[in-house]
């Protein structure tokens, strides 16, 4: 484990937050549901059908004891979270037997706990889509106020440094609006985690109006929203990486940069170029790449990789807990 995970762990100790884990019929889940526990990372609730976790926790003959089993189909809640979400969908044509079917599904019951803040936090992904598990962050917890866009940034942990790079996962073409609030809820969450001043670069192929494009005004005019809505924020942009990352290329391209040469918060300008860095970061530079997860929402509710393992379940447990106490 890296310094950098262990720091986060560390701190997610001393926090003792509750998080949710709705796939829970997934044998990696109840594994790190069990690790979670003894490690004191976190208060753990498994939630689904509690036959079915019981009897795959006795065949993978892990024990639960002090993991929390919540069966929406039993719960004493369920009632209640359904009136609730029958409130917030009725609008858009929901009856009150579609919200209760809904309602006793994991994923969204699980949000609804996390919403009336019976737990802090929400992990899933690895039997669910992210469709599913956006849809139930969205629709039950909400988006963040002044927030335009739920995105996702993963943290790419280098022997020397960490960098949040965004997005990689979720938004294929954010408009100037959706790609300034990346950058913002990015440095935020940059701040929290690794405790450093965000330094943001808007990248793009262009540095300081080195080629002329629309893709390039898109990211000009993300970066002056940005400035415009968060003043304290360091910020600059438009910055190729090399302008970004490297100091002495940072003081030839733009000269006199707080950011230039000492970015730690890199804002792509889609997914193409978003998903295609990390990937490169993590096969070819030897990062471990940490996400993706999940950004924009009023609380934390992350969406993991179905190919996740179960130290990925962990430490993205970790990073949800200490994320919604910062």
């Amino acid at each position: 484990m890296t310094p950098f995970l262990q720091q986060i762990k560390t701190k997610s100790k001393q926090l003792k937050r509750h998080i949710v884990l709705p796939d829970a019929t997934d044998e990696r889940a109840i594994k790190a549901a069990r690790i979670c526990v003894d490690e004191g990372s976190a208060i753990i609730s498994l939630v689904g059908n509690e036959n079915e976790i019981r009897s795959k926790a006795a065949q993978l003959g892990t024990n639960l004891d002090g993991v929390h089993v919540v069966d929406p189909e039993k719960s004493e809640k369920l009632e209640q979270y359904t009136n609730i979400y029958f409130d917030l969908r009725k609008a858009k044509g929901m009856t009150r037997e579609q919200a209760q079917a809904t309602m006793k599904r994991p994923l969204f019951f699980g949000a609804m706990m996390v919403r009336e803040g019976v737990a802090h936090g929400s992990v899933a992904g690895s039997l669910s889509t992210t469709g599913d598990v956006l849809r139930a962050g969205i629709q039950v917890i909400g988006v963040a106020e002044g927030i335009s866009i739920v995105s996702s940034f993963f943290l790419m942990v280098f022997p020397q440094r960490v960098y949040t790079f965004a997005d990689c996962a979720v938004v294929p073409d954010p408009n100037v609006e959706q790609l300034a609030d990346i950058a913002i809820a990015s440095a935020e969450n940059h701040r929290k985690l690794t405790g450093e001043e965000p330094k943001v670069a808007m990248l793009s192929f262009s540095t300081k109006g080195s080629a002329e494009h629309p893709f390039v005004l898109k990211v000009q005019q993300a970066t002056e929203i940005v400035r415009k809505k968060r003043p304290q924020l360091e910020v600059d942009g438009e910055l190729q990486v090399d302008a970004a990352i490297v100091p002495s290329v940072g003081e030839r391209k733009s000269p006199g940069s707080t950011v230039a040469g000492k970015a730690n918060v890199l804002i792509f300008p889609n997914l193409d170029a978003g998903n295609i860095a990390y990937k490169i970061a993590q096969r070819l530079g030897g990062a471990e790449a940490v996400g993706p997860v999940v950004q924009g929402l009023k609380k934390p509710a992350f969406d993991l990789s179905r190919g996740c393992s179960v130290d990925d379940i962990v430490n993205v447990v970790a990073i949800n807990a200490v994320m919604g106490a910062a």
